[in-house]
């Protein structure tokens, strides 16, 4: 196929470049943006600060994880209750009503 058939575009997004059939328009060629190397040093701060993250999630997680069987038994006892309030009440299957 000669390259009259063929259309090279640069990408608004990513600045990929891409080769297009012009006769199907299908996609013959991606090629993504070279990405400059970064320093060491670059990459050892990028660690470190990946490093924070995810100290700042876990503690997160623990500190839910701590405060889940507190609000689990509260949840079980407002359910009790308004069950003991309800009792009358005939229970009414949600996927029976239409």
């Amino acid at each position: 196929m000669s390259d009259a058939g063929k259309w090279t575009i640069l990408c608004p997004c990513c600045d990929a470049t891409l080769i297009i059939d012009t006769a199907t328009g299908a996609v013959i060629s991606h090629e993504d943006k070279k990405k400059p190397i970064p320093s060491f040093e670059e990459m050892a701060r990028n660690l470190k600060r990946g490093e924070q993250t995810r100290d700042q999630l876990f503690a997160q997680e623990l500190n839910s994880q701590k405060n889940r069987e507190r609000i689990l038994d509260e949840k079980f006892r407002e359910a009790m209750k308004r069950a003991d309030t309800e009792k009358d009440k005939p229970y009414i299957n949600p996927l029976d009503v239409d």
